[in-house]
This record gives structure tokens, sequence and C-alpha cells, in this order.
């Protein structure tokens, strides 16, 4: 099932339980704004190229809309309009003051020369200059993408606007990125699954791990996890797969993922088929890299008994109903992995204040947020008789509805 099918169908359960009226239903399903885009470039041997650009602006209610930019050659109209109205729903999860967006290059970003990207980056900015903004919407590094490319948006977007550090986060902190910013997503699935243990009586330390893609996300987690004395004891990424029943020694991975880019031939564990990492025995798996990973084919092997939504929808509905049958506990990617949303909004007032956090700060407030968005979605499943999921889902669109309500634009 495409993301944007599941997407809807979970915005529209929730909209049941909520009992929204059908015109407010609709209207909020509705996307604000669909841009696409061409975006000529000269190539470095001198020939051009194209590449269509978009950005679905999906809602504004609570705020300026707020959504990443991928750089992939799968950049699909489809994807990213989920993306989109997923980052309105985990924007108002993680109860920050934006809206939700998305948007992206149909690209292949490994292609492209340095230069070619800057050229690429500053024409699509080019494109789009008028229609993002501080207080409009406020792009970020997503898949492809990442502080460079919000540096050359910020300088080409100033070339229209004045100097505006606020237009985009995720930006190197030379020019007003936040510390913390890094570490936030896979800080903040710590923080996450320390909440939703505690709910069970556990702690982080002593419980086996799983761990589907080793990028940002998933390496900042498999650290920060292991600092707290979790054991884990399966990693893949993009160039293959490891296991270690005993524990993987997660500083001598990361050495050696620097050194050779990715986990292949790290000799801390036996080769496994990364196909298997989802299954292996643990105690929590985390799904940290695509969509849809966990569907009807491989959900009823999966041994966990907690999965942590460190990806964008890897879950489909489907395995969603077999996991729930057998018990399996799933945090949602809509509050598991809003820490990287929630420390950009946390760049985006430092850059309106003009004034820097520490570290420090930067942290202890996202671990505020992020425990409690936990109680916040614990509630709602209370309320509405639901799994965490709909509880989450029930909280965001809840959020939204009110908002829209209360500025007078129910249909």
């Amino acid at each position: 099932m495409n993301a944007l099918v599941a997407t809807n169908r979970n915005f529209k359960l929730a909209a049941r339980l909520l009992g929204l009226d059908s015109k407010l239903e609709k209207s909020l399903l509705i996307p604000f704004r669909e841009i696409k885009v061409e975006c000529t470039i000269p190539k470095d041997d001198g020939t051009l190229a194209s590449f269509v650009g978009f950005r679905v602006q999906h809602d504004n209610a609570r705020g300026p809309m707020k959504g990443g930019i991928r750089y992939h050659p799968e950049v699909d109209p489809d994807e990213v309009n989920a993306l989109a109205q997923l980052m309105t729903w985990k924007t108002a999860v993680a109860n920050i003051p934006y809206g939700g967006a998305k948007g992206g290059i149909g690209c292949n970003p490994g292609e492209l020369s340095i230069s070619e990207l800057e050229r690429l980056t500053r024409v699509f900015t080019q494109k789009i200059h008028d229609l993002i903004g501080v207080h409009t919407d406020v792009p970020a590094p997503d898949m492809g993408t990442g502080p460079q490319t919000m540096a050359w948006i910020l300088d080409e977007y100033s070339k229209f606007h004045g100097y505006s550090p606020a237009v985009v986060t995720g930006k190197p902190t030379d020019l007003g990125g936040s510390l913390g910013r890094d570490a936030a997503t896979g800080r903040g699935v710590l923080f996450a699954t320390e909440a939703l243990l505690n709910e069970h009586g556990k702690t982080i330390s002593g419980q086996k791990f799983a761990i589907q893609g080793f990028g940002n996300v998933g390496s900042w987690a498999a650290q920060l996890i292991h600092e707290k004395g979790g054991k884990i004891v399966a990693v893949s990424d993009i160039t293959g797969a490891i296991k270690n029943s005993k524990g993987i020694d997660i500083p001598s991975l990361l050495k050696h993922v620097r050194a050779s880019k990715g986990v292949k031939g790290f000799h801390g564990g036996d080769s496994i088929d990364p196909n298997s990492i989802l299954v292996e025995d643990c105690d929590i798996l985390i799904p940290a890299a695509l969509g849809g990973v966990i569907n009807r084919e491989n959900a009823n092997d999966i041994k966990a008994k907690f999965i942590i939504e460190a990806a964008n929808h890897p879950t489909d509905p489907e395995a969603d109903e077999i996991l729930s049958k057998k018990g399996v506990i799933i945090l949602p990617d809509i509050y598991a992995n809003s820490g990287g949303v929630t420390v950009s909004y946390f760049e985006w007032v430092q850059n309106i204040q003009g004034f820097m956090w520490d570290e420090e700060k930067v942290n202890n407030e996202l671990k505020t947020y992020m425990t409690k968005g936990f109680k916040d979605v614990k509630e709602m499943c209370k309320t509405h008789n639901c799994d965490l999921r709909m509880g989450a889902f029930t909280l965001g669109v809840n959020r939204v509805a009110r908002a829209t309500l209360l500025r007078g634009w129910g249909a």
C-alpha cells in the first residue's frame, strides 16, 4: 500500500473517532498548495540538464508550513503529498506552532558534482523563493540533502529578501544552525523509547535492540541507546547487515562506518542478509530507513515486543493489524521521530531571537517536549480506547481541526 493511501486511511479513522464534520474532514485533507517547477542547469561538461522539483504545502492553520526537501531519483508526487500531510500531524503531536510541507527534486545526488548540486539548489530556490519564508514555509534537510544544501538555499533566498537565517533549519552552526540538531531525531527516538518502556516498568538498560538503517537517525539512536546500557544485537544499512547476540561494540562500528562508508565488513559481528534484520531476535526493533519495510510478508515473523518507528511510514496498515493481534506495541512515526522537527523549531526560535542556546538547553527542552508528547498521546488512547498510532493521529488531527475552526476556516 503506498504511503498516501495509508496516510489518508489513518487520517479518516482518526476523523471518525473524533466525530469531525465531513466538510471539515475534506478541507483538512486537501493540500493548501502544490508547486511543480522545471530546474534546468548547465552541467560541468557544458551540456544542459533538466530536473523536476516540487513543494507540497499541506496546511498552515497552526503556523508556518514545515518540512524537508529530498533529492532522490524516485521523488514521487504521491509520496511527497503523504509526507507533507504527515508533517502537519507530526508538528501538531509535538505541539510546535507549525503546519506541514514537503518537497524534493527528482535527481540522483550521487551522480552530480558539488557544483552541479549547488547550481540545482540555487535554481530551485529561485523558482520557489516567493512561496517559502520565515513565517510562510520553512524547509529543512531530508534524504539526499544536508546542512550544505540549506546554506545554499539560505544564501539564494537572502539575495531576494535580505539575510533571513530562519528561512531554513538544519543549517551549519556557522550560519545559525542549532547545536544538537544533528543528533536530534536519534535523541528524540531515545527519549520516546524511554517514555514507552517506563510505561511498561522497563528501562533501556539490558533490552536487546535491532536497528534497520544506520544513517543519521539510526547511528545516533544506536550511539545514545548504547550509552544508556541498551544492547544492540543487529544493525543494517544499504551496504549490508551484521548481528552479534552479545551486543555490537557501537563506538567501534561508528569508526568502521566512517572509514569504509558502511556497515559491511565490520568484524565485530556475523554478516547476515539485510532483509532478515527485521525478524532478528530482539526486544525492540527500530526501523530507521525507508517506508513500507514492515508488511504482511514479514509481519508474522517479527520477534520484537516493541517497534519504534524512526523512519517515516515504515509499517503498512496490513502489518499493523497482524502485529496488533500478536500483541506487539508500535510507537508511531508521527510521534517517535518528531525530535528532528522539534529541534528545527528551536533553531527557528533562536534565529528569530538572534540568540543561540547551548547544547544542554536544546537537549533538555527536547526531552521535555518528547515526554509531554507521549503523555498527550496516551491521554488520547484512553479517551478513544485506541492504540498508540490512533492516539497520535487523533491528537494531531484534533489540534489542527481546532485551530482551523478557531480561525474561521471551517467549510
